[in-house]
């Protein structure tokens, strides 16, 4: 059970206007990433987000979203029809789309097979999605996402995929034990987007994605504590061991 402690914090008084984007990304910035939990904090945040967006755009740098759908957090604000109509508006100015066969069914009411009857290590059902994705959102060039197949609490099968301008990536599968599975994701998202920034192969930057996301898991909380060094070498076919 998890529980969301989340009324009247700082972050969902941010809104419109906040920001001096044009300062910010006349400094250099080429990334703008947000995702769907900001975008449900309150009725403003999902306004500031398309407002970064439209600022990155024109500035040419590339703007990328994780859907992270939470039903718990939309419920307060006009539910999963609320949620569909904010999270599709936000994903029409998106380039790259991180999100699971449930964040696309449910966050952007995209088709598909029942969440619960597939596997989750099985890459050829998201692919699928991806095509009825980019369909009707032909602006988007990357989605990635992790493959997770629960045993139990810690122990778990982990993979990614990842679609880039038509193209398709798989990872190779391990199994983690697993001390805090919260974050998992974001350290997928964190360790694909570095290694696209920096430059690497599609496949070398969804290998740092996929090794990063483990080994988050293998922190208590949600914040890493993996250095760069220890990523590159699972990534590579190392261990998940402390790098000494």
């Amino acid at each position: 059970m998890v529980f969301y402690n989340r009324s009247n914090e700082a972050g969902a008084l941010l809104k419109p206007g906040d920001f001096d984007w044009a300062d910010l990304f006349g400094k250099g910035v080429r990334w703008f990433h947000s995702g769907g939990i900001f975008a449900a904090l309150s009725e403003t945040t999902s306004e500031l987000i398309l407002e970064g967006m439209r600022a990155a755009k024109k500035s040419g740098a590339i703007n990328s979203f994780d859907l992270n759908y939470r039903a718990k957090l939309w419920a307060p604000i006009g539910g999963l029809e609320r949620a569909q109509k904010v999270l599709r508006g936000i994903v029409s100015h998106v380039d790259a789309l991180i999100g699971n066969e449930e964040d696309l069914q449910k966050g952007l009411g995209i088709t598909g097979p029942e969440v619960a009857s597939k596997s989750k290590l099985n890459p050829d059902t998201f692919f699928q999605m991806i095509e009825r994705v980019v369909a009707q959102f032909p602006n988007i060039k990357m989605v990635a996402t992790t493959l997770r197949e629960v045993h139990s609490a810690n122990r778990h099968d982990w993979g990614a995929v990842l679609w880039l301008n038509g193209k398709r990536y798989v990872s190779p599968t391990c199994q983690l034990d697993v001390i805090d599975r919260i974050g998992g994701g974001d350290g997928f998202a964190a360790g694909l987007l570095y290694g696209l920034i920096t430059g690497r192969e599609p496949e070398q930057a969804l290998r740092l994605g996929w090794a990063h996301g483990a080994l988050l898991t293998t922190f208590p909380g949600d914040v890493s504590m993996a250095r760069l060094e220890e990523v590159e070498a699972f990534a590579k076919g190392g261990s998940a061991r402390v790098q000494r």
